[in-house]
């Protein structure tokens, strides 16, 4: 698991000539009607083992949470059942809304 900063992932989402990663959000449903990061996908951390067949394991895949360590946890259990290329969001939506994206919602 590799840990990636907001502003090196805001690079790579606006890098189009890179594949872009599934963006998984494991915070819980309240969290992502409050604020997202645009085309993440929510799976609630809770919800990762029943739903894993949702998720590409051969793809680059970025996992976020609050402030990271929810998602820190989930990228671990990812890399642990076979994905290949995990990044955990350093600081969560809360350092993307502080450092990329100042008009997402806090909370």
């Amino acid at each position: 698991m590799t840990q990636i900063s907001p502003s090196e992932l805001r690079v790579w989402l606006a890098d189009s000539a890179r594949h872009k990663p599934q963006l998984l959000d494991v915070r819980e449903p309240w969290e992502f009607r409050t604020c997202r990061i645009e085309d993440s996908q929510l799976i609630p951390m809770r919800e990762i083992p029943a739903r894993i067949a949702e998720l590409d394991p051969r793809s680059d895949t970025v996992v976020i949470c609050h402030h990271g360590t929810r998602s820190m946890q989930a990228a671990y259990f990812l890399e642990r059942m076979g994905f290949e290329s995990v990044f955990n969001l350093s600081g969560g939506v809360d350092a993307w809304a502080r450092t990329v994206d100042p008009a997402m919602p806090v909370y």
